[in-house]
């Protein structure tokens, strides 16, 4: 398969275009032209590149690339050590960062509200412009103690809580990885819960002052569901092996 082929598809799948982003979307460096095999992960490591590498696959998929602003205006050190083991190996690296939060339907936050049984999904977090999380609402509502317990499944990762709300939830919004000021956003619409990835000394006062329960499930662990959709739609529409790595970071 050309891959010009399929990061055309994901361009316009994504929408990148319509994103004001740091994270320089897209192709961020190529191969020789054809892919055999993808690896989907969270972070753009070397870790990462080893890893799919060692499976065979010779195009990787991440949420957080390598390519940041100017970030590669000068390739040495760390920069020089992952461009030139693409190179080297031959593995193209494609990086969508707030086009996959913000998805519909393959977005981090749009999978988290399905896997957690959510109706009526409304967009909402505004940031650079974009709107990027969606809240939802449980089809009854449940004992919050109860609730985290499902999330912590969900999430496959320890739990971070902020309980100052309600003992049973309903309305919850969710926006995946470092999004802790944004329990402002969830408490001004009144939603009884608010999950996201990294816990902050601000996100605390804010749940605080508030009186909003909020969960932090880790930024990598709410991270996961978006390159895991693209996955399972390339295998779907291509034909391709596309694997998520899961490299179980905790944080």
């Amino acid at each position: 398969m050309k891959l010009n082929k399929i990061t055309t598809h994901l361009d316009k799948t994504l929408k990148l275009n319509q994103f004001a982003d740091r994270s320089n979307n897209g192709l961020q460096i190529a191969n020789k032209g054809n892919v055999t095999r993808i690896a989907c992960g969270v972070d753009a490591s070397l870790e990462f590149f080893k890893e799919a590498n060692a499976q065979g696959a010779n195009m990787l998929i991440c949420h957080h690339g390598i390519s940041w602003g100017d970030s590669l205006k000068y390739i040495t050190d760390l920069n020089y050590q992952r461009i030139s083991y693409l190179i080297e190996n031959d593995l193209a690296l494609y990086a969508a960062h707030l086009p996959l939060d913000a998805h519909p339907r393959y977005g981090n936050n749009a999978q988290i509200c399905k896997a957690l049984g959510l109706q009526n999904l409304t967009p909402f977090g505004l940031y650079n412009g974009s709107t990027i999380g969606f809240y939802g609402n449980l089809a009854k509502a449940i004992n919050y103690n109860k609730f985290k317990l499902q999330v912590e499944k969900v999430m496959n990762n320890k739990l971070h809580t902020m309980d100052f709300g309600k003992k049973t939830v309903r309305t919850i919004g969710v926006i995946s990885g470092g999004a802790a000021s944004e329990i402002a956003d969830a408490a001004e619409q009144g939603l009884d819960l608010y999950i996201s990835g990294e816990p902050t000394l601000q996100g605390y006062n804010l749940a605080k002052e508030y009186g909003i329960n909020v969960i932090f499930a880790g930024h990598y662990a709410t991270e996961v569901f978006g390159v895991k959709a693209l996955g399972q739609m390339i295998t779907t529409k291509f034909k391709l092996k596309a694997e998520f790595i899961n490299l179980r970071i905790a944080y």
